[in-house]
């Protein structure tokens, strides 16, 4: 049974473990991202607008767990790179809908091989990765206010 003192270790923090394997699963993208030209936020960003696009900034930032402020210079840099467009919506002239460029849809041949990389990288199979990925439920897709 652990003691007061055990849970209060450092390498019995959920926190600790979660930070840490966050810290080094994006060291794994980043050789991998590298050649595509992105960021690991950036390959987040493109894989939402690849699985739907166009989308409003507010969409696409609740979709990524992140505030739009947040998301917005990502989105600037994207487009600034040429991979997406911002663009007046059709059915409301207010508002903007972000979508992908034909680079930014080429792009998306080229990032189909990430998955397997990344698989290689870490040594698990899709099964495995998926499981891990299921063991994080809990924790995903919960925003906490500060």
């Amino acid at each position: 049974m652990a003691t007061p003192d055990d849970l209060l270790r450092l390498e019995n923090q959920l926190c600790f473990a979660l930070v840490t394997a966050a810290r080094n699963v994006v060291a794994i993208y980043r050789p991998i991202l590298e050649p595509l030209g992105l960021t690991h936020p950036q390959y987040l960003v493109m894989l939402a607008l690849w699985e739907r696009a166009p989308r409003s900034l507010n969409d696409l930032a609740s979709d990524l767990a992140l505030e739009p402020a947040s998301a917005s210079p990502l989105v600037k840099r994207l487009e600034a790179d040429g991979l997406i467009a911002r663009l007046r919506s059709a059915r409301d002239e207010r508002r903007l809908d972000i979508t992908l460029t034909d680079a930014g849809r080429a792009l998306r041949e080229r990032a189909l091989d990430v998955p397997r990389q990344v698989m290689d990288a870490v040594g698990m199979d899709a099964a495995g990765i998926a499981d891990l990925r299921d063991g994080l439920a809990p924790f995903a897709g919960r925003r906490v206010e500060a």
